[in-house]
């Protein structure tokens, strides 16, 4: 007598993965998003790999991990895989002040993102 369970929140031959509280603004996780969409898993491991970009660590271990559970969870073929899907959001933001001159202060806002990947296995045409 358990709590039945969760449906799949995406398709049959879709894997998912989340990355919660990245440290940076949307937009520019948004950037490095943008450069995988569409690609294999493969090309896409080795474009974050080699990325300039400071936030393609944190999207190259929600990819990975997407791969993985596409993999484990789902027994999809991961030389098949290709990112269906990269959306980014807003998640908190900490709020911080800095001192100034003649006892005043200002805003430091630290916001965080959220991101989510899709990977679906397509068979070459």
């Amino acid at each position: 007598m358990g709590k039945p369970a969760a449906p799949r929140r995406v398709g049959e031959k879709e894997a998912l993965a989340v990355g919660t509280t990245i440290r940076g603004s949307a937009q520019k996780l948004n950037l490095v998003a943008a450069l995988i969409r569409g690609r294999k898993a493969e090309d896409a491991l080795n474009v974050l790999t080699f990325s300039k970009k400071g936030m393609a660590v944190d999207v190259r271990k929600v990819l990975a991990s997407a791969i993985a559970n596409a993999e484990n969870n789902h027994n999809l073929d991961v030389d098949a895989l290709v990112v269906k899907e990269a959306s980014v959001g807003k998640s908190m933001t900490m709020k911080r002040f800095a001192t100034r001159g003649r006892g005043k202060s200002t805003r430091i806002l630290k916001p965080f993102s959220r991101i989510r990947i899709v990977v679906e296995e397509r068979e070459e045409a």
